[in-house]
Order: C-alpha cells, then sequence, then structure tokens
C-alpha cells in the first residue's frame, strides 16, 4: 500500500498501486469502487458490450450518462461478455494481478461463472473479494432480488420516517437511494480494513455487505425503541418551523441549544420552566414549545429568522435545493466539486467528502467510454493481436496499440 506524503510535503494517493476489478453496476458498487478509484487505485470496470444500464441513465449529453459518469469517473473500461468462457479466462488472469474485487450481483451468479471467492483465492491468496447485496451472502431472504427502494421499505426505514409525518398514513415515494450510498461507503470502509489487515496476514479475505443490515444502521433510535417502550414526543423534534414567508430547520439536541434558543425568541424565562427545564419534560411538552418558538418565528423572514438564530449559536438552516446548495460558497472554499470530462462534455461531480493532509482526495478527470481501455487489457492477459481481433469482433486500431 502506498504511504501517503513524504518529507517534502508533496501529497500521493492512499491507494495508488492497487488494481480494482468492478464487476458491480448501477449505484451501490460503483459508488465504492469510484471511491477506491479517487483515493488512486486503478479500477477496471467490466462490463458488457451495449454498457452498464446507468450509461442509459438522464441527462444524456451527446451519448454519455453524466449519472454514469459521476459513478465512473477515474476508472477504465474493459467490455467482456461473462457469458464466454475465453471472457471468464482472461478474468482469471486479471486476478493474479488484482488486489480488490468489488461485485454486486445476487448471490449464486458469480459462483455459477466460477469467478467466486473460493475459486478465485486460489489463484490469488491476497485478493480481497467484496460481495454487496441486498441482504447478504446466505440466509432465508439472500437470493431475493433488491433494488435500494425495496430495502428502504425492507429495512423498516421507510415506516420510522412516516412515523414523523403528522395526520399521514401513505409512505412516501422514494427517490434518492440512501441504501446504496451507504452500502457503497460501508463497502468501502471493509475494504480499507481489510488491506490493513493484509498487510500483516499477507492474505486476502471475502466481506459481504448487506444493504439491509447498512440501511437499519440509519435507526439508530428506532432500533432501541423497538425494544423498549417509549412514548412519543408530543409533536417532532426535528422539523419544518414557519417563517413570515417560508421554513426553517432548527436542530435541539442539548441544553445550551436549547436555552439559546429561547433566548433568541426572547423567551429566556422559559429556561426554567417546569414544563422545559428538564429534558424528559421538554420532550413532553415540546409541541408546547415549538408553537411558542413559531408565534416568534412567524414574525421574521426566513433571512432575519436565521440570523438572530446563528447570533446565539442556535443551529438552524433554511430548506435549500440541491442547485441552490452546491452554489454554497462553503463548497467552493472546500473545493467539493470536481470538473471532470466524458463524451458528452464536460460536467461535475462531487469530490469524497473528507480532506487528508497527507494524502490527494480527489475524483479522475475522465469517465471512459464504453471499452475504451479492453485491448490493452487483453494484451496484458497475452491475447495475440489476432486473438484480440478476434475476440472483439473487430481489427485493433493503431489508437489502441
Amino acid at each position: 500500500m502506498a504511504i501517503t506524503g513524504n518529507d517534502e510535503g508533496i501529497l500521493t494517493k492512499s491507494f495508488a498501486g492497487l488494481r480494482v476489478l468492478d464487476f458491480s453496476t448501477t449505484i451501490a458498487g460503483p459508488h465504492c469502487a469510484r471511491m477506491l478509484a479517487d483515493m488512486g487505485a486503478e479500477v477496471i470496470k467490466i462490463e458488457p458490450a451495449e454498457g452498464e444500464t446507468m450509461r442509459t441513465r438522464p441527462p444524456v449529453r451527446g451519448g454519455s450518462s453524466s449519472v454514469f459518469g459521476g459513478l465512473n469517473v477515474g476508472k477504465t473500461s474493459l467490455v467482456l461478455d461473462l457469458k464466454s468462457p475465453k471472457a471468464i479466462e482472461i478474468v482469471r488472469r486479471l486476478v493474479t494481478n488484482a488486489d480488490i474485487l468489488v461485485e454486486n450481483f445476487r448471490p449464486g451468479v458469480m459462483r455459477r461463472l466460477k469467478l467466486d471467492y473460493a475459486t478465485l483465492q486460489a489463484l490469488n491468496p491476497k485478493l480481497i473479494y467484496c460481495s454487496i447485496s441486498g441482504y447478504g451472502q446466505t440466509g432465508p431472504s439472500a437470493e431475493l432480488p433488491a433494488y435500494a427502494p425495496v430495502i428502504h421499505a425492507a429495512s423498516g426505514y421507510d415506516m420510522a420516517h412516516l412515523s414523523y409525518q403528522p395526520g399521514r398514513s401513505r409512505p412516501d415515494y422514494c427517490g434518492i437511494y440512501h441504501a446504496d450510498v451507504l452500502t457503497g461507503v460501508y463497502a468501502f470502509g471493509a475494504i480499507s480494513a481489510a488491506l490493513y489487515q493484509r498487510q500483516g496476514s499477507q492474505r486476502g479475505q471475502h466481506i459481504d455487505v448487506s444493504m439491509l443490515e447498512s440501511m437499519l444502521s440509519l435507526t439508530l433510535n428506532e432500533v432501541q425503541w423497538s425494544q423498549f417502550a417509549v412514548a412519543p414526543p408530543s409533536r417532532p423534534m426535528f422539523g419544518p418551523v414557519e417563517t413570515a414567508d417560508g421554513y426553517v430547520m432548527i436542530a435541539i439536541a442539548s441544553e445550551k441549544t436549547f436555552q439559546s434558543l429561547v433566548t433568541a425568541a426572547g423567551r429566556s424565562e422559559w429556561i426554567g420552566d417546569p414544563r422545559f427545564a428538564k429534558y424528559n419534560d421538554r420532550r413532553s411538552n415540546w409541541a408546547s414549545l415549538m408553537d411558542g418558538i413559531e408565534a416568534w418565528s412567524r414574525t421574521l423572514s426566513t433571512v432575519n429568522c436565521l440570523a438572530a438564530l446563528n447570533e446565539y449559536g442556535v443551529p438552524s438552516s433554511a430548506y435549500r435545493s440541491v442547485a441552490e446548495a452546491l452554489a454554497d460558497p462553503q463548497l467552493l472554499h472546500r473545493g467539493a466539486l470536481a470538473d471532470v470530462e466524458d463524451d458528452g462534455g464536460i460536467f461535475k461531480v462531487m469530490n469524497l467528502p473528507f480532506r487528508m493532509s497527507g494524502t490527494e482526495v480527489s475524483a479522475g478527470r475522465r469517465a471512459a467510454t464504453l471499452g475504451e481501455h479492453t485491448v490493452g487489457y487483453l494484451r496484458e492477459a497475452g491475447l495475440s493481436e489476432g486473438e484480440i481481433a478476434a475476440f472483439s469482433g473487430k481489427p485493433v486500431m493503431a489508437a489502441q496499440r
């Protein structure tokens, strides 16, 4: 594993020199593998001839999807038909020099292809093999098909979220795929831990990441409340607070922030009010507290309300669109967005949300054209020029040499 810095202070990539075979599709696996690429690994995305499914997701410009690009920037593209014995043999050759493999097929698919961990570990004992699936690799639900919206429902997350929406009984539609992103991040963390362990053991291992369990990890309070009876507050504790021209979010999670809020609202006497002075009493009387706060906030514009809250250090924000959030000067200050390109032109993606003093953390510059690097990897696998032409169905172009 690469050292992340040197005495001259030059930043390097933590995972420079590592090679990843990325068989994953849609979001969870590709998000994990893109994180590995951002940290310097060579990530080989293995796709069918028609391309991975996300290549057609809008917005598509000049035949290229920026959604696909955001998930796969910095990776190379190798086209292989995994139904072909020759393609399987090529994968086996590449595995001998790989450090990590990421896949999110339904359990059993890689075994049927003879690309499962037990088979490939015999070829490369140092291989770290990460499998991402809806429910885990074994168990009564293991082979059920699953995408993030299904996991949101199965995990209890959607019904937990609904319980915070007074007067509603129908679950929300799903448009933001928390389970995919979260599971990808857990997979990245597990791979990083396995790399550290491999330094001592010199052996890889199989990582089995469950989307269901990943999603359940978001419901920290609800996991406990499901085991022990807890009375709900008289009003959900975190939600929109009305102003004269909109809404703000106010988050009160400590004695200090409670005292700051009521002081900002001109009701400092509530600090000693027996309805609110202690957390449990305050929780039971939350509706009365927030009704009083809204009587104050409705007299102010959103801008002036936030100014008053910020003056007293009360955690708060206006409700913003993603476009508004992306225009925040804080993101510009941190370099949170990167310009990347594909065949459709330039677009922006998010960099990883952390910075490291001795490591360069940044997105790659380009999302590969489908099959752009196939010839190079076929050569590496030992195929002759004639075999490459026969395998790919077209002559090897000079530009690919």
